[in-house]
């Protein structure tokens, strides 16, 4: 006598090896429906206590999922000997093990660490001009990555040109610091020539004409019960351009007095912090800081000596080439063309003579050899200041990088949170210790400008004219010239 359970594996059998169910026939999935109907039906008047093995599992997905266009699956032998056919039910992928994540990271971070080298260098060779485009994109990166932190809610409230006033901000700080930049360095062109010269004379009521909008439109778009979020992200946007748009000013600045004014802090800071996590990792023992629990003191300082040796060769180096040490006066310059300048003394071999010990003796050496002492220290002991400022921002809003900007690096901002402060720093160090103040021609054009008449700038040509000529500058009939447009005036 056959049981329930028999009369139920004779139905399974009889619908697996139906033709409805044959691989080899065309798919009629009408067809397929019905006749799993029927064998549940049949199933369930047989017998309603039965409990099948496959009921304490997971549930099986439908019919649709179940049905595939791969070949079937090998038949394995019921109990009464029929052959079934298992279920081609996709198998799931095992998770990622936590070593294969961390190896496909490393991967990740490794190749993108050779491209931002590449790019930096290719930049660096291609002249002074790529170098500028490439700080600026860095700059509206960061300052994009840092005013989303806090910019998240605004879709929320509902408030529409809370992202536009940021952009407007960014874009009216950017032309007040750029065009100071242009007109301290190429002012002898802008001066002389008729349309730039209002916009030169004018810049800074320019500037700030538009930075006045700015501000009465953030007035007029203040709504009820959204004040403080509102205040709020006016006070962030203003932090982030001073914190990332105006310090990258003054790197710029730093590209137009010369190529090692920008890489060698750069080089620097990028040098302590390999050499702070070998250090550490070698010999590291006593935490440095709460915000960031893997610095410890022995990395702090043997990063610090490792960053001075470092400094010392690296300036012996950039010194060997004026494309480096010259003050930028051709943007189309580059690597292969090289720049030509009278070298900052800073450069150049004076005496030194020691008296230690009863020894009398002198030595030369070049200046920026001792200067450098002075940024290799501020790249080791304040520079890092600038990255656990970045890392308690970051922990404020419970968040592990300021963006996705490089692959398996996080955001710009992650690796440029030391080199702000850094170009900042070395900006006022060269205007302090470093740069030779003497008059420019721009510098003259406008004072002319600026302070006399146009009577006293004509008087002023005709000197200039007649010096000239005695020198055998200039021919006679270039004098004469110029005394008869005197005269005319």
């Amino acid at each position: 006598m056959r049981g329930p359970r028999s009369s139920c594996w004779e139905i399974i059998t009889n619908l697996h090896s139906s033709p409805l169910l044959s691989f080899s026939t065309p798919f009629n999935f009408p067809s397929l429906i019905s006749s799993f109907s029927f064998g549940f039906s049949v199933m369930s008047k047989s017998r309603r206590n039965v409990r099948f093995p496959h009921r304490n599992s997971e549930r099986r997905p439908s019919v649709s999922s179940d049905v595939s266009d791969a070949p079937p699956e090998p038949s394995s032998p019921s109990k009464n000997g029929a052959v079934s056919k298992q279920s081609t039910i996709p198998e799931e992928k095992p998770a990622q093990s936590e070593y294969e994540k961390k190896k496909q990271t490393f991967i990740t971070r490794t190749i993108w660490t050779f491209v931002m080298i590449a790019g930096f260098f290719i930049a660096l060779f291609s002249g002074h001009i790529y170098i500028i485009g490439l700080v600026t994109a860095i700059q509206i990166v960061s300052f994009k990555e840092v005013v989303a932190i806090a910019n998240v809610p605004s879709k929320e409230k509902n408030l529409r040109f809370t992202k536009t006033l940021n952009w407007y901000f960014l874009a009216t700080t950017m032309y007040f610091l750029y065009g100071e930049s242009v007109i301290y360095y190429f002012k002898h062109i802008l001066l002389v020539d008729k349309v730039l010269l209002p916009l030169a004379a004018h810049h800074r009521f320019i500037s700030f004409s538009l930075y006045v909008m700015g501000f009465v439109f953030f007035v007029g778009s203040l709504q009820k019960r959204h004040y403080r979020f509102q205040f709020t992200q006016f006070a962030w946007t203003h932090m982030a351009l001073y914190l990332i748009i105006v310090q990258a000013h003054f790197v710029m600045n730093n590209i137009f007095e010369g190529m090692i004014w920008f890489f060698l802090p750069a080089a620097l800071v990028i040098t302590n912090d390999i050499f702070a996590y070998v250090c550490g990792i070698t010999f590291g023992r006593t935490q440095l800081i709460q915000l960031s629990p893997k610095k410890t003191v022995e990395g702090f300082l043997g990063a610090w000596i490792c960053t001075i040796i470092f400094g010392y060769f690296m300036t012996n180096v950039l010194m060997r080439y004026k494309y480096f040490i010259c003050p930028v006066n051709d943007l189309g310059a580059n690597v292969l063309t090289g720049l030509q300048c009278d070298l900052n003394p800073v450069f150049v071999p004076q005496p030194f003579s020691l008296e230690l010990f009863g020894l009398d003796k002198t030595f030369w050496v070049e200046p920026m050899q001792f200067h450098i002492l002075g940024f290799a220290t501020f790249a080791s002991l304040i520079a890092p200041f600038g990255g656990f400022f970045a890392s308690g921002l970051k922990r404020t809003f419970n968040i592990k990088d300021f963006g996705e900007s490089i692959p398996g690096h996080g955001g710009i901002t992650d690796r440029m949170d030391c080199q702000f402060i850094m170009g900042f720093f070395a900006f006022m160090y060269y205007h302090s210790f470093i740069a030779v103040y003497k008059a420019s021609v721009g510098d003259i054009i406008e004072t002319a400008i600026n302070g006399l008449s146009v009577d006293e700038q004509l008087e002023v040509v005709r000197g200039l004219g007649k010096y000239l000529y005695n020198q055998g500058a200039v021919s006679e009939t270039i004098l004469d010239c110029l005394a008869s447009e005197v005269k005319r005036r």
